[in-house]
């Protein structure tokens, strides 16, 4: 690249002769002898020369500008961050695709889809990436020993605890469950990911029904697997995120919706980071979250677009189904914190210690730092305009320190 600057700049140099040269005879003109016009209409050396020398001027110029565009800024942080191959999880790469990053001053590597959030974790930890987004499967790595803090969310809710809008049962025909009467799916084999969000939306309808985790088969079942255990009559039904109930209902004849959303659970899903990196990088945080926080709200106003940003991020994701999937995940695009989102952290891990999905349970005030992204709601309130008030109860300031006794959070 180099050579082919110089010589460029040879060919304007020469062209910058050239120019001379003409120069010499305009003066020489100007003496009587011919007018300048028809040196140059009488010469079609001289035209072709002054042309050359236009063009390779304007190409110079043009070159240096788009060098100086190009050239990346060497005040940028640069960081790296990581996402599961999940609709849910789109505003990561939507982020960078829209160029929001960049405007809050940041090179940001974006790595590709990992198949799980232990995945994503583990990668987290070696120093792969930064930052993460993941949800249930923190718990189990914090009580493990890893140092992680939660920053904000990339899904869930700060003005109620109940929200579960990405998430839906499916059965197959011929299963017999009634989805004007839940109690149906008793003795039904229903299958979910043990220990993972999907596993809490089971939980919690099988709470509010008045039922036990006893009360029906569970059956482990990884979430691509789910259409076709459907299919196989594997399974009578299948508790799962988007897009794969849209999935299974578009792929396996005669499946049908049983419930979708309701607000059985608190969904949880956070942006989080090592705890030694925040606090050697606050800017870094706040302009990464910030950046985030302005996809989020721009995938609330253009769920089509943001669709399309998943299709390309996630191979083999149908435009249709990720259009559709889209529609419910933006109600869950709230990346503030209030104790709204301290108590569903409490709750969650709670069940999953009842089934001993766990085996211990996290310092929910110790995990949380939502200095930066509540500072973030200061300085860009736009970004959340669009976004249901956070009940003055449940609003938090710097500083804040929770208490599972007197938290507060509308249902």
């Amino acid at each position: 690249m180099m050579g082919v600057r110089q010589s460029r700049r040879g060919a304007a140099g020469r062209s910058v002769m050239v120019l001379l040269a003409l120069a010499l005879v305009v003066a020489a003109c100007g003496n009587g002898e011919e007018p300048v016009e028809d040196v140059v209409d009488d010469d079609p050396d001289v035209e072709e020369d002054l042309d050359e020398a236009d063009d390779d001027v304007d190409d110079e110029a043009v070159e240096e500008d788009d060098e100086e565009e190009a050239a990346p800024d060497d005040d940028f942080a640069e960081v790296s961050a990581g996402f599961v191959s999940a609709i849910d999880q789109i505003g990561l790469p939507a982020a960078l695709d829209q160029g929001f990053f960049d405007e809050k001053g940041l090179d940001v590597n974006v790595a590709d889809p990992f198949a799980t959030g232990v995945d994503m974790l583990n990668a987290l930890e070696s120093g792969e990436i930064d930052f993460a987004q993941v949800g249930v499967p923190a718990i189990g790595a914090i009580t493990s020993g890893m140092d992680l803090v939660l920053l904000g969310n990339y899904t869930g809710s700060a003005s109620q605890i109940g929200i579960d809008e990405t998430m839906a049962m499916v059965a197959r025909e011929g299963s017999d469950i009634d989805p004007d009467d839940l109690s149906t799916i008793e003795g039904k084999s229903i299958g979910v990911s043990v220990g993972s969000i999907n596993h809490l939306y089971l939980l919690g309808m099988l709470e509010d029904l008045g039922l036990s985790e006893d009360d029906v088969d569970v059956v482990n079942t990884d979430p691509p697997d789910m259409p076709v255990a459907l299919e196989t009559d594997g399974i009578d039904a299948a508790v799962i995120w988007d897009p794969w109930p849209i999935v299974a209902l578009n792929d396996v004849e005669g499946t049908y919706e049983v419930s979708r959303g309701d607000g059985y659970i608190a969904f949880i899903g956070y942006i989080v980071a090592e705890r030694e990196f925040v606090e050697e990088n606050p800017d870094v945080v706040e302009s990464f979250l910030s950046a985030r926080a302005l996809a989020d709200a721009w995938m609330r106003e253009h769920p089509d677009e943001a669709a399309a940003t998943a299709t390309r991020w996630l191979p083999g994701t149908e435009e249709e189904v990720a259009e559709e999937a889209m529609q419910f995940n933006i109600e869950q695009l709230d990346p503030r914190i209030s104790q709204c989102n301290y108590l569903a952290l409490d709750d969650s891990q709670g069940r999953l210690l009842d089934i001993d999905a766990i085996d211990d349970t996290v310092d929910v005030d110790a995990v949380f730092e939502p200095d930066h992204i509540l500072s973030v709601m200061d300085t860009y309130p736009e970004y959340f305009e669009d976004l249901p008030d956070i009940p003055e109860e449940a609003a938090i300031e710097a500083g804040y320190q929770y208490d599972a006794e007197d938290a507060q959070c509308p249902a």
